[in-house]
């Protein structure tokens, strides 16, 4: 059976409510709204005007992890800088989950992260999570969404070590050292990715990317590199794999020539490896109808 994957051309307030609405799951409880907060120095990360209102509406608290790399957000005190410079406290209360520590979710089968994901200890605050992803290129990943989102970036700063090295140290100043299994990467930011869904329960979570501002480059980039295509629009679903091939699809097979950098840092990093990975483990589905709101 096919997901449904809902698409808005225009990309405003008024438009990330009318999406989320039209997923027809109203989130319950004590809602986590996931999103990076930004690499001080870009400036493509979701803007805060974008997102307040269904923040709001969703009585939603923005949470993050810190960085693995050495950078302004690899620590508590300067990570909270940043969130308060890029505007998101003056939107929403925000929460560094892993300031407290990180606590061990279960890793179902996995062939990379044996028995375990590391995520921030806060995340036992909440009973659903909004996933709010940027789509873009990645350095490592080759493109980063919904799963990258859930994967990474809910993970503890260790965890994203553990991540990265494909499971084979939680030392973020060791785990550069393994970076030479792409696929087996990629792979393991699947396998979290189906920790934190477990965790939550799929009922549980909601997802939205939105396809602007379409660097080659992450909104972890200080630097990154000017978009080179032109902004496609808003996507969500309940399903991340669909939301997550829907738009790798989008920028495929854009007739927009700007493209050719994004899609050969996205082929070039194998990135469609983590959906085909994500898809195997049960997190949903590579089928998908578009259904323009």
């Amino acid at each position: 059976m096919k997901a449904k994957v809902y698409f808005s051309k225009e990309i405003s307030p008024s438009a990330m409510i009318k999406i989320y609405k039209a997923l027809g799951n109203e989130l319950k409880g004590k809602v986590a709204v996931k999103l990076s907060s930004g690499e001080p120095g870009g400036h493509h990360f979701l803007s805060p005007k974008l997102i307040e209102p269904l923040v709001k509406s969703v009585n939603g608290t923005i949470v993050e992890c810190c960085t693995a790399y050495h950078g302004h957000r690899d620590g508590a005190q300067s990570h909270w800088k940043a969130i308060k410079e890029h505007g998101f406290l003056d939107i929403a209360p925000c929460d560094l989950m892993d300031e407290e520590g990180e606590i061990k979710i279960p890793v179902k089968n996995g062939k990379h992260l044996k028995g375990y994901n590391l995520v921030g200890k806060n995340i036992e605050k909440y009973d659903s999570m909004l996933v709010l992803s940027h789509f873009k290129g990645h350095a490592m990943g080759g493109f980063g969404g919904a799963l990258k989102n859930i994967s990474i970036g809910v993970a503890s700063r260790n965890g994203k070590a553990w991540i990265h090295s494909v499971g084979r140290t939680d030392n973020p100043d060791l785990c550069w050292n393994y970076t030479e299994d792409q696929d087996g990467f990629l792979e393991s930011m699947a396998e979290a990715s189906e920790a934190v869904i477990s965790y939550f329960k799929p009922q549980n979570m909601a997802f939205i990317n939105v396809a602007n501002n379409l660097s080659i480059d992450c909104d972890c980039d200080a630097n990154p590199h000017k978009p080179e295509m032109a902004d496609i629009g808003i996507f969500a679903s309940l399903d991340p794999v669909a939301l997550d091939q829907c738009c790798y699809d989008q920028v495929m097979n854009s007739k927009d020539p700007g493209k050719k950098a994004l899609v050969d840092r996205m082929l070039d990093r194998h990135a469609i490896h983590t959906v085909e990975t994500a898809a195997k483990l049960g997190l949903g589905t590579r089928e998908y109808e578009i259904i323009e709101i």
